[in-house]
């Protein structure tokens, strides 16, 4: 499989689409949205965008198009369509991930692309109206052509050597706001559990006096001697 990505391949896995009725520019602007990102990162923003809940920026092919508040009054707009494809080409990506060993939790989109393959052209049924001669028949200047496109998606590791500098500065800065989610499940801190309320010290019980045995006087000592010395 040949892929538009040109530098070393080595620990990066790809996966793609071909071949796909949908907007190349369209495919282009969220491929822009989601690329140098964490994959569960970029889940989360084409599911974002699939429910409406998030906008994508549309740097260009923008010409009248409005501006949006979530974007800061930039141009963009909700691709719904092409964002479920990205999205099934990423999910694909993870699986083959996964079937090399590697964790896709911890990988990066470095390679996320879209480009046309073909066109198919069509021309309008007999019995358009033409526009410039204003009779009927086969209008040459009106077509409705199909364009076809692909993706192309890569997965790899924040630390592989293979990435070029741009990318490396790309995910750096990215990973500072933005983290793979096994990453920050390994970051979290213990919880620190609440000593336990300490008991109440023990009320010392009042002992009881002891029994004092009764004393015998002096008188009462000498008594048997006297009597032995007189007997």
């Amino acid at each position: 499989m040949k892929y538009s990505y040109n530098l070393e391949r080595k620990d990066i896995i790809f996966a793609s689409a071909h071949d796909l009725n949908a907007s190349y520019k369209d495919l282009c602007s969220v491929c822009d949205a989601v690329r140098y990102r964490p994959v569960t990162s970029a889940l989360k923003i084409l599911d974002g965008v699939i429910h409406e809940n998030k906008a994508i920026e549309y740097r260009r092919h923008n010409k009248y198009m409005g501006s949006r508040h979530e974007l800061h009054g930039k141009k963009g707009r909700f691709p719904k369509k092409c964002a479920k494809m990205v999205r099934d080409v990423i999910v694909n990506a993870s699986a083959n991930a996964t079937g090399k060993g590697e964790d896709p939790e911890y990988m990066y989109v470095v390679h996320a692309a879209a480009n046309k393959t073909q066109i198919i052209p069509r021309s309008p049924s007999k019995g358009v109206r033409a526009v410039r001669t204003g009779g009927y028949g086969y209008q040459s200047l009106r077509r409705s052509n199909i364009e076809l496109a692909k993706i192309e998606i890569g997965l790899a590791q924040s630390d592989n050597t293979e990435l070029g500098a741009r990318m490396k500065r790309a995910i750096k800065a990215i990973s500072k706001t933005e983290k793979p989610a096994a990453t920050q499940k390994q970051e979290k801190k213990p919880v620190a559990k609440k000593p336990a309320p300490k008991s109440p010290p023990p009320v010392p019980v009042a002992e009881t006096p002891a029994a004092v045995p009764a004393t015998t006087s002096a008188n009462e000592q000498q008594l048997p001697q006297e009597t032995k010395a007189s007997a």
